[in-house]
């Protein structure tokens, strides 16, 4: 198996050759490069190698930068510090991502799910370049800030990030602010879901969006679910879907 490091960190470079020779003793390092210019002459020039290990933020730009220039034909694992939700894309296929610093562990296992890919490299190459698009959309993309909600004859703003959860009732949709009070929204909860950063907001279950500011306890409830108790809130349906746990858990865990 040969493999190609893009990497601007010296050291965590040189961390990442030495756990890829323990999880894989037949591994051979045929480069070590550190930026995006560097890597598409590396590529040019070289025999295509089996697996990229590819840092995204190098030296001279983002490693996707690449992917414009040169058709990438091998499969690559992404070492990153980026949030795992901007980087959920990446699960798929012939694309895999380890947060830094790099686990033994999570580069055993993606490296093997690059074996397990082996067999169809061109298919896999295919996916590579739709992922990177989702990607580079996901990591440029903007979320709400504000909202504009009406009072009376007034229009007012709320920050979103004075919002503790949003929640539907009598098939109209609200906010819940910090000071305690509900407004209503021009939107759904499946709008509001896309409109909000994913690393704030969960969506528990198809009535109630929440943040971590709102709540107040977890409690272990019937059928594997979880009860939430959220700030301000009396009703009863504060509920983790039974299938939302183990993703709910990881978003508390982030």
């Amino acid at each position: 198996m040969h493999v190609l490091i893009i990497e601007d960190e010296i050291h965590a470079a040189r961390r990442l050759e030495s756990l890829i020779y323990e999880v894989s003793p037949d591994a051979i390092i045929a480069g070590t490069v550190d930026a995006v210019k560097s890597s598409v002459k590396w590529l040019n020039t070289h025999p295509t190698p089996d697996l990229i290990f590819m840092d995204i933020q190098l030296g001279d730009g983002l490693s996707f930068e690449i992917f414009e220039m040169i058709d990438v034909k091998s499969p690559v694992i992404f070492t990153t510090a980026y949030d795992e939700y901007a980087l959920k894309a990446f699960k798929v296929n012939s694309i895999d991502y380890i947060l830094k610093p790099v686990d033994k562990e999570e580069l055993q296992l993606a490296v093997k799910k690059f074996k397990t890919l082996t067999h169809d490299r061109q298919e896999s190459g295919h996916k590579i370049s739709d992922n990177i698009s989702k990607v580079v959309e996901l990591l440029s993309r903007k979320y709400k800030e504000r909202f504009v909600i009406k009072v009376g004859e007034h229009l007012r703003t709320i920050e979103v990030k004075d919002i503790h959860y949003f929640f539907s009732a009598d098939k109209a949709t609200f906010c819940h602010t910090h000071d305690n009070r509900n407004h209503v929204l021009d939107f759904t909860l499946d709008q509001l879901e896309e409109m909000v950063d994913p690393s704030l907001y969960f969506r528990i279950n198809r009535k109630y969006l929440v943040s971590t500011k709102a709540i107040k306890d977890i409690i272990s409830y019937t059928n594997s679910r979880l009860k939430l108790i959220l700030e301000g809130a009396k009703d009863e349906d504060c509920i983790v879907a039974r299938e939302r746990v183990q993703d709910f858990r990881n978003w508390l865990d982030r």
